[in-house]
């Protein structure tokens, strides 16, 4: 069974619409596929996924782990998909103990299916990096604006120092120089990865073994959502050559995907975009993906991964392409009289407001790309 957690690392980049719908496009694909939301402060997956009866999940069974964990599991009326809510209104759920948290793990990793699909919360919290670092592949979704690539590019940064730090027995001497050098706060935020690499391999060559080949196994993936042009999508090398620079990690591109109001509407409609509105280009978009996952047959063998250039060259292509398709569609409603002149301009006024807004937003967010940049971030 492939585990694929996905997060994002900042809240509203879309990551439960992909994983909803990814897991649809899977099922396409002939793969047998669970779907489990792990946002357990806020779990709505249900909502996308257009199951309204989720009333057991991952709370009501940590509330009484005696249950059957396979309890939890709710047949869909999707061919091959299964889900499991989350279960955001018992309070405290989201404060898992570390008890609680492996156990969890433990019953996710023996469920039988083709893919295990994990949506994760949004943040830095020990439970969310210790989720997505089940897999070494798991899927990282941002959007192509600067507060968005920015706290991508911290996530993974606090992935890797999650790597490292449980590497390392806390009275190992690699876990006393880690200890020491949390104390120094300011040199701590500034740490240069690739440098700190070097130091505990003198201090603790044995556990950095350990640590090697756990990076070794280590290659997130890339998901870039929301753009609106085809330039958007070079974000993604910018973040993949800070990753290589400054973390010492391959970023893998999985795709891009455009902003599309479509997915409100069904949303609104109780059905997921890809079942909605499969000729979409947000729907053959998630497809493309779900297609490069399943052919990954041997990916647990790093041999076998795709090479990191090709999944870039591959995406700004793509970008190109959909960018195209996306106007022809506009083209198309025009010209039927789906979509009215007027219409065009509201919408287009109303997306100028967005970008107004967007502007406003970078601009308050200014200070903390600057923080980011200090740690090690490229823009």
């Amino acid at each position: 069974m492939r585990i694929v957690p996905i997060a994002g690392g900042k809240g509203g980049v879309g990551k439960s619409l992909i994983a909803a719908n990814l897991a649809l496009a899977l099922c396409r694909e002939g793969k047998r596929v669970i779907l489990a939301d792990l946002d357990l402060g806020g779990s709505n997956l249900h909502l996308i996924l257009g199951v309204r009866n989720a009333v057991q999940g991952i709370g009501t069974w940590l509330n009484d782990s005696r249950k059957p964990f396979e309890e939890s599991i709710i047949e869909t009326e999707y061919h091959g998909l299964r889900f499991i809510a989350g279960d955001a209104e018992i309070p405290g759920i989201a404060n898992l103990a570390v008890s609680q948290k492996n156990m969890l793990i433990r019953r996710l990793g023996k469920l039988e299916a083709d893919f295990l699909i994990l949506d994760l919360g949004a943040g830095t919290h020990f439970n969310v990096l210790d989720f997505f670092l089940i897999s070494g592949r798991g899927i990282v979704v941002t959007t192509p604006t600067p507060t968005a690539t920015v706290n991508a590019y911290l996530f993974l940064k606090n992935l890797v120092f999650r790597l490292i730090h449980t590497s390392f027995p806390r009275k190992s001497p690699g876990g006393e120089y880690l200890a020491s050098l949390r104390k120094q706060k300011e040199s701590f935020q500034r740490v240069y990865i690739p440098q700190l690499l070097e130091r505990i391999e003198k201090a603790d060559p044995k556990n950095y073994a350990v640590l090697q080949e756990r990076l070794q196994g280590f290659r997130p993936r890339l998901i870039l959502n929301m753009l609106e042009d085809p330039k958007d999508a070079d974000k993604a090398n910018r973040l993949r050559r800070s990753c290589e620079q400054y973390l010492g990690i391959d970023l893998e591109h999985l795709g891009i995907i455009y902003r599309d109001d479509i997915q409100d509407v069904a949303l609104s409609s109780g059905l997921p975009v890809f079942v909605y509105k499969p000729q979409a280009v947000l729907s053959q978009a998630i497809g493309r993906i779900a297609e490069k996952m399943s052919q990954l047959d041997a990916e647990d063998d790093p041999a076998a991964w795709p090479r990191i250039d090709a999944g870039y060259q591959e995406a700004g292509m793509e970008a190109e392409a959909d960018f195209e398709n996306k106007m022809d569609y506009v083209q198309d409603l025009l010209n039927s009289g789906a979509l009215s002149t007027g219409d065009l301009v509201e919408t287009i006024k109303s997306q100028q407001i967005e970008i107004s807004h967007l502007r406003k937003q970078n601009t308050l967010y200014k200070t903390k790309l600057v923080h980011a940049m200090q740690q090690g971030y490229t823009t």
